[in-house]
């Protein structure tokens, strides 16, 4: 039995209530933390292996001493982790490494930059970076980055490309070399669902959350962030209201007149965004969960870490740093081209398997690993989760396959042939 630690925020087949979840904030600030790590937990759950969860951050449950007795690799997924405000867990992260004889997979990590810049960042942060990396050299052949500017920040800091590769997001490997997509060749009816997902401490989406509030009366908004968490369950935040046109305080409209969903969690986040024909907004993760439910999806990019990864996986987005005038759901909609996603994405999943297989992780992707698919999927529809927090509790449910949805979809897609050179 491989014995596998994986760093999450908790597992994803705890069931916490909304009020729970405040509380201990375990999403990490922000849900979409669970979908990459959901992501990862599925694709490493190969017969014969257990894939534990636990913090390795300030908040960690397990000394160094109890990692390397019970467990023999550690996996970490993370998202923008070089960058100021992660510094404290970055710190920590590092000294458990540092005290660990076991190997150690760093998948997805990124760097936080404004866009138009070179990649850059303060020197206190390139120090916990430098230490960091380092660490994980240590016990590591390679250290997993979401894109080419993180690579490019990581070769200023001494480390090139024969340690550092370039992976993209584990999430959007959660069902492999397959990504089902479904589009209608109607326009999109604007009296119809759109899900709508937004960074609400940008000021320049103000005047857009505005316009498409008043244009579609069937706009949802599934917020990630801890903090319209607790303005949903408690009514009011501690949040400097920056704009009184972005969804951050009780009177605006999509608070309440009840048009914002939270999830809890990755299942119940996808099952719901499966239901909407389009999702759009600032939400790298938000439109990933989007695209993993067969959903079309575009980002608005307005930092190099959204950028990147949008960059990468060739998901339909537009720059609104550069001009953020006339963004419009029907017009996006329409514009947008997915074909590059999805042709490319089989040569992207077998650049991460590959990653994978150099530091001896198997996948159930693997020949003959579906069977570990399989089981998560069938623990994970044995669980019933609370609804997002916001939806309509008439025709909740247990929770079903979404595994199983999506690959109903994937037999109805027809997908290019796969070239090699």
């Amino acid at each position: 039995m491989t014995r596998l630690l994986l760093r999450a925020h908790r597992n994803p087949f705890t069931t916490p209530s909304a009020a729970r979840v405040l509380a201990r904030n375990l999403v990490g600030d922000n849900v979409g933390n669970l979908v990459f790590s959901y992501a990862v937990q599925r694709t490493l759950s190969v017969p014969g292996s257990s894939v534990d969860v636990a913090r390795l951050n300030r908040a960690r449950t397990l000394s160094p001493e109890e990692i390397a007795e019970r467990y023999d690799h550690v996996v970490i997924p993370l998202a923008n982790a070089f960058r100021k405000r992660f510094l404290p867990n970055l710190d920590a992260i590092s000294e458990t490494i540092e005290k660990l004889e076991i190997p150690v997979t760093v998948v997805g990590v990124g760097v936080q930059s404004a866009v138009g810049e070179r990649v850059r960042a303060p020197r206190q942060v390139g120090e916990s970076v430098t230490r960091f990396v380092r660490a994980v050299l240590e016990h590591s052949p390679s250290i997993g980055v979401r894109g080419e500017w993180t690579a490019e920040y990581l070769e200023g800091l001494g480390f090139g490309s024969d340690h550092v590769e370039v992976i993209g997001c584990p999430s959007m490997f959660l069902h492999g070399d397959q990504l089902p997509l479904r589009r209608s060749t109607r326009p999109l009816d604007p009296r119809g669902p759109v899900a709508f997902n937004l960074s609400p401490y940008l000021p320049k989406m103000a005047p857009v959350v505005e316009d498409q509030v008043a244009r579609y009366p069937g706009l949802v908004y599934f917020a990630q962030d801890i903090k319209t968490l607790g303005l949903l369950l408690e009514g009011s935040s501690d949040r400097t209201v920056i704009d009184e046109r972005l969804p951050i305080h009780a009177d605006h409209p999509l608070i309440a007149e009840g048009r914002t969903r939270f999830p809890l969690d990755a299942t119940t986040w996808m099952e719901a965004l499966a239901t909407y024909p389009f999702s759009y907004g600032t939400r790298i993760h938000g439109n990933i969960a989007a695209l993993l439910a067969g959903t079309p999806a575009y980002v608005l990019a307005h930092d190099a870490r959204t950028l990147e990864l949008a960059r990468y996986h060739q998901i339909p987005h537009r720059r609104i740093d550069v001009d953020v005038d006339g963004v419009d759901a029907a017009a996006l909609y329409a514009e947008a081209d997915w074909t590059p996603m999805t042709a490319g994405h089989a040569e992207r999943f077998d650049r991460y398997s590959a990653f994978l297989h150099s530091h001896g992780l198997s996948h159930v992707f693997d020949p003959g690993q579906a069977a570990g698919a399989q089981a998560f999927d069938e623990r994970i529809a044995r669980k019933t989760f609370p609804p997002p927090v916001g939806e309509p509790v008439v025709g909740v449910g247990r929770s079903r396959a979404l595994a199983d949805r999506i690959r109903s979809k994937a037999r109805r897609v027809v997908r290019p042939a796969r070239q090699r050179v």
